[in-house]
């Protein structure tokens, strides 16, 4: 009788619980749902559904937060006076945990815990490892989207959508205009544009160092493919790496792992790198001179790329933009295989002078970060994939000259940062890399700028319930600084307020009254217009 009345317990248990965790249910009915549970899908889900909307957030991956749950620690800000709104409430949330009052450093489980904590709070149901049927996975109306199909079969039937992946598969399958790569200098007037000079002598080869092996071919890495003229506009997009998670901490660490494969002879060019940067240093290279160390919370690092040649993995990733889940899985793997083998060459290989080897085994990977994928990132750092041609594209006038704007959703203030897209020999027969933009008037930021509730928004002929607020639009030269989360985060709040009016009002998103969404973005401590932002 006991175990009669535990069973009957737990099916009394079991049908008071949604169907959906069972697997059973395959079509879904919500006021608004978010593809991508990027920090910007969430801040779009979450706004919406404080707004009043049934939300859901479709996930492709297993795990929520992009970049900044992970491995992104160390926030690209700006000025963070221009950061408000719900991103600066998940700072503000993030320092709670550490008894602060805002935090911008920190460790990638404690952004995973808030994360999730508002998504619960604002009673957000989440679908992960749903990514969209690649084929036919978008059905639409008119310019209407009616159902999202993923690739378990469900179906999501919403009347708001909101694409907040950083690949932007729903704006493409959707119909709705976008391009990538690099535009030419010409097609928005752009002194910034395309093939460009060297930009930051720090990611730079600023010493000769022959790419070339004794039977005259190219070293790994080093590509054939002509480098352009400069103003030349391009396919090609800026490098992608891993933000790893370190520690000095021997209790909490793991050592670098030794890939798949690995061979050393793919590092060659970093041997020669490492010998011509002691020449010109006049005594061993340091970490610091191979990698940016940032300090976290918790007595950890960022990782980040620094240097000729460092984690970025240039050159392997032009196609991501246009490749199907299979080569994007395959990138992603591969530039995994070479950020660990990066580490495990510096740590272990012979020809790496001992001071920086010592240096580099002094840290790990930290142990209670990223315990579901073995220490490592599980989000690669897709830097730039595709951008929206929508109802306004941002331009490098935007940032730097025209930088009001009357339908403002939010500022950026981060300077415009692109990274290395190609590393080419030179005709003297060296190396460079080629790609890295980086602009800024003061340390670390430009004067914030307006953000268009227009740049979130396609065109009115192709999607009338769809907004990008990640894959916004622009050119690569704006993109460069609109691309920090926290600008995700603040486009991601606006296009959930504008999602929650567009339902209630039964409107285009397109159609949108600016006047009411400015006034509750406000409302919601939203920074708009900078001359009306208090010092925080």
């Amino acid at each position: 009788m006991i175990k009669l009345g535990r069973i009957l317990l737990l099916v009394v248990f079991c049908a008071s619980l949604p169907a959906e965790l069972f697997g059973l249910a395959k079509e879904y009915r919500y006021d608004l749902v978010v593809y991508g549970s990027t920090p910007a899908g969430i801040m779009a889900a979450v706004a919406a559904s404080r707004a009043g909307l049934k939300v859901a957030v479709v996930d492709p991956g297993r795990h929520v937060g992009g970049m900044v749950a992970g491995g992104l620690s160390y926030t690209d800000l700006g000025n963070v006076n221009a950061i408000g709104g719900l991103a600066r409430e998940f700072f503000q949330r993030v320092g709670q945990h550490y008894g602060e009052t805002v935090e911008y450093a920190f460790e990638p489980h404690v952004a995973t815990q808030v994360f999730d904590d508002m998504l619960r709070q604002a009673k957000v149901a989440v679908f992960p490892s749903s990514r969209l049927l690649q084929t036919d996975g978008v059905r639409k109306s008119g310019t209407r989207i009616t159902a999202i199909v993923t690739e378990n079969g469900a179906v999501f039937e919403a009347t708001e959508y909101i694409d907040a992946s950083y690949e932007g598969d729903l704006m493409v399958d959707s119909g709705v205009s976008n391009t990538w790569g690099r535009e030419s200098a010409a097609e928005y007037g752009e002194s910034k544009a395309g093939v460009i000079p060297s930009q930051r002598p720090d990611h730079q080869f600023d010493m000769w160092v022959s790419p070339y092996l004794a039977d005259g071919s190219l070293l790994p890495g080093v590509s054939s493919s002509p480098k352009g003229e400069y103003g030349q506009g391009d396919k090609k997009i800026p490098a992608f790496n891993y933000r790893l998670c370190f520690t000095a901490d021997k209790a909490d660490q793991v050592p670098y792992p030794r890939p798949a494969g690995y061979n050393p002879k793919q590092y060659e060019l970093l041997a020669r790198y490492l010998q011509g940067l002691a020449d010109v240093l006049g005594h061993s290279p340091r970490i610091t001179d191979v990698m940016m160390m940032e300090s976290l919370k918790g007595n950890k690092f960022d990782i980040n790329n620094h240097g000729g040649f460092s984690t970025d993995d240039i050159g392997t990733n032009w196609d991501y933009p246009t490749a199907n889940y299979q080569r994007r899985l395959q990138i992603a793997d591969e530039t995994r295989r070479y950020d660990e083998g990066f580490f495990y060459f510096l740590a272990h290989d012979p020809r790496v002078p001992r001071a920086l080897q010592d240096e580099v085994n002094r840290y790990g990977l930290a142990k209670d970060e990223f315990t579901d994928t073995e220490n490592w990132p599980w989000q690669l750092y897709v830097r730039e994939d595709r951008r929206m041609l929508g109802e306004y594209v941002m331009t490098q006038h935007d940032i730097l000259e025209d930088t009001k704007k009357p339908d403002s959703i939010g500022l950026g203030s981060y300077p415009m940062d692109s990274h290395n897209v190609q590393r080419i020999p030179t005709p003297n027969g060296g190396v460079e890399n080629e790609g890295d933009m980086y602009v800024l008037t003061k340390r670390y930021e430009i004067p914030p700028y307006e953000i268009p509730y227009r740049s979130i928004v396609p065109k009115a002929s192709e999607a009338a319930n769809l907004l990008v607020p990640v894959c916004l639009s622009g050119s690569h030269v704006s993109y460069g600084t609109m691309r920090t989360e926290p600008v995700y985060m603040i486009l991601g709040h606006a296009a959930g307020v504008a999602a929650a009016i567009a339902a209630r009002e039964h409107v285009a998103v397109q159609v949108v009254p600016v006047a009411e969404l400015q006034k509750t973005l406000t409302a919601e401590h939203a920074i708009l217009h900078w001359a009306n932002s208090a010092s925080r």
